[in-house]
């Protein structure tokens, strides 16, 4: 558990913003150790396999989005959910190369969750940041842009780190941090 990795993207709204230093120092103080990251401009070829390396992610996607529209009390442009995920898949492909993107491998016990805490839900509305809603990209026929993708389980983070590097970009060192994290009796302190 200690060694728990996760996949993080700033997206190219992100990197726009200058927000790359901002994002990377709130996982640096909740003890994350930094195992990989490159800059890429996604093609829209790994985009799109980012996006459906689960096989059932577009229709997954097409039914949430259809649920929301529901609790929303409004009516989906569609009730055929793989309608509905190809759209949102198109919209994430055009907004995932549209420029510049930070991917980065994060490890530290419990990784996943904490990231996932720290970024907060898909939904701009739930984190920090952004103006953005669905309700406006959904008006404006876009994807929403919510600055980060975070894993969402540690299965998902294997298969997006296994996409986005290769094993010699993935860095395994001894941190110092990781003594006072993880060190059972702290006896590396003192000397």
């Amino acid at each position: 558990m200690k060694n728990e990795r996760t996949f993080v993207i700033i997206k190219p709204d992100g990197v726009q913003r200058s927000l790359i230093g901002e994002v990377i120092g709130r996982f640096e103080r909740i003890g994350l150790k930094l195992v990989g990251m490159k800059m890429v401009l996604p093609t829209e070829e790994m985009a799109k396999k980012h996006y459906t390396l689960d096989p059932e992610w577009v229709r997954k996607v097409g039914e949430k989005s259809i649920a929301n529209y529901g609790k929303k009390g409004l009516t989906p442009p569609s009730n055929d959910p793989l309608e509905i995920g190809n759209k949102v898949l198109g919209n994430l492909i055009n907004y995932m190369t549209s420029g510049p993107v930070v991917a980065m491998a994060w490890q530290g016990a419990h990784a996943v969750g904490i990231v996932r805490k720290i970024v907060g839900g898909t939904e701009p509305l739930t984190g920090d940041f952004v103006l953005d809603s669905y309700q406006i990209s959904d008006a404006d026929g876009r994807a929403v842009r919510n600055i980060i993708h975070a894993s969402g389980s540690v299965d998902e983070a294997k298969g997006e780190i296994d996409l986005w590097f290769n094993d010699k970009e993935i860095i395994k060192y001894r941190h110092i941090q990781d003594a006072i994290l993880y060190d059972v009796d702290l006896d590396g302190i003192l000397e």
